[in-house]
């Protein structure tokens, strides 16, 4: 069985490695009352990673509330996913 990565080390690979940054990034959240209860991200928000969120130029997300992570629209995450593979 494969090993699931979490979502804070994927956003934590893409901003360190060389080459690669959070610019080419969306992120969608559960967000209770936005169309879908979907809300987009995108990488250019992110200030800051921390241990069990994300903080943006509006608020702090835990990273329980990442459905999906897309890189140069590509999907390289998928919560459904993940769940299986736990």
């Amino acid at each position: 069985m494969r090993k699931s990565v979490f979502p804070r080390d994927i956003l934590n690979r893409l901003r360190w490695e060389e080459g690669r940054s959070l610019a080419s990034v969306e992120i969608v959240i559960l967000h209770r009352g936005a169309p879908g209860n979907r809300k987009r991200i995108p990488g250019s928000d992110i200030i800051s990673i921390g241990h069990s969120f994300f903080d943006t130029k509006e608020s702090s997300i835990p990273f329980h509330r990442v459905l999906e992570i897309w890189h140069s629209g590509m999907k390289i995450f998928d919560r459904e996913e993940f769940k299986k593979n736990q």
